[in-house]
């Protein structure tokens, strides 16, 4: 009985210990996007926007679906390259799989689209 309760801790134990795989998958947007704001560079703004089309294009995270902000960041940031119409479709994007998100991001398409 006493090899059974050791072997069952030491299975738990080992559950456990796994790792659990991310909701999203980030990769190295957060890095591109504080080089970018800390540069302020164009070389800088492509990486970020590097970053965000790869963010957006391969979801490996558990709901396969963009993490919440990178569509409004990204649009964002296209708006001020000059895209500006790619920019709203994907602020756009940002309210329809985050509809909370409405509120803040329909202020940020009304001052664009003045």
């Amino acid at each position: 009985m006493k090899k059974f309760i050791m072997s069952a801790i030491c299975v738990m134990a080992m559950v456990s210990c796994q790792t659990q795989q991310s909701l999203y998958s980030w990769y190295d947007s957060e890095d591109a996007t504080y080089t970018y704001t800390k540069r302020g560079t164009e070389e800088a703004l492509a990486e970020a926007m590097a970053q965000y089309e790869k963010v957006i294009s391969k979801q490996n995270g558990l709901r396969k679906v963009v993490p919440p902000g990178v569509n409004a960041e990204y649009g964002y940031l296209l708006c001020k390259a000059g895209k500006k119409e790619e920019g709203l479709t994907l602020l756009r994007a940002e309210i329809k799989a985050y509809p909370e998100s409405e509120k803040f991001i329909s202020r940020i398409i009304n001052q664009l689209e003045k």
